[in-house]
């Protein structure tokens, strides 16, 4: 193992996880009124509206997909009878689908941010580079998927990135198994972890920020004040008028 090796699949991934953390407890803390998407809907809409529904929707099922195929280790599919064919085949057909919205949404959104002046004047540098490393992320998986599972080619990321990312969670680091791997699936796996280390300090921190509490929330209650005569001010005047 070289120092490099031991590194990128040892040190980085510690160093982005926990800026991840820390990272988040710090920006809770200190800039809670900064916690949101800052949405530019009002400078510009249409583009926004296409861009941002394919992107949020595939990037919901790409999510729910890399946790399938990292987090659930290969014998628990063993164990229930699913088959190799079987998850490649869902690999492939259901996060292609997923891949190319995701796609075609951070592509519109990327035109959108260089393309309208009033969103690129008022972009910050923590935005293009969320976009960017976004993109290369996208990019890099969907190719991938399209070009290792699609055509069959003999690599397994389940037996070599998946067991490396549990045993990084729980902490017994096996960087061995990284080495060799196809350079596509690395640039796919540092850039995602570089966004980890940097998602506290933008605004994709506003992901957390489901409104989970409109669930049990009252009703806030409006009653109208036409027609009812406003006694005490009335009578504050009356007060007056008499001093």
């Amino acid at each position: 193992m070289t120092f490099f090796q031991n590194f990128f699949w040892v040190s980085f991934p510690y160093i982005m996880l926990t800026m991840f953390v820390v990272g988040h407890i710090y920006r809770y803390n200190v800039d809670q009124f900064g916690w949101s998407a800052k949405s530019s809907e009002f400078l510009e809409k249409k583009q926004l509206k296409w861009g941002s529904i394919l992107f949020h929707y595939g990037i919901v099922f790409v999510f729910f997909g890399h946790v399938a195929g990292v987090l659930v280790p290969k014998s628990l599919y063993d164990v229930i009878g699913v088959t190799d064919h079987m998850y490649h085949l869902g690999a492939v057909w259901i996060g292609g689908i997923a891949g190319i919205s995701t796609i075609i949404g951070v592509v519109l959104l990327m035109i959108r941010r260089f393309t309208v002046k009033r969103i690129y004047i008022h972009s910050t540098f923590r935005d293009i580079i969320v976009l960017v490393l976004l993109t290369l992320i996208i990019f890099s998986g969907f190719v991938n998927t399209v070009w290792y599972t699609g055509r069959g080619v003999a690599f397994e990321y389940r037996e070599t990135i998946s067991p490396w990312f549990r045993g990084i969670l729980s902490l017994r680091p096996t960087p061995s198994l990284m080495v060799g791997i196809p350079l596509g699936f690395q640039i796919h796996v540092v850039s995602a972890l570089l966004l980890f280390g940097i998602w506290p300090f933008t605004r994709l921190v506003h992901v957390w920020s489901l409104p989970l509490e409109y669930l049990s929330r009252k009703f806030i209650v409006y009653r109208s004040i036409i027609g009812r005569r406003p006694i005490a001010m009335s009578t504050n005047r009356s007060k007056n008028k008499m001093e």
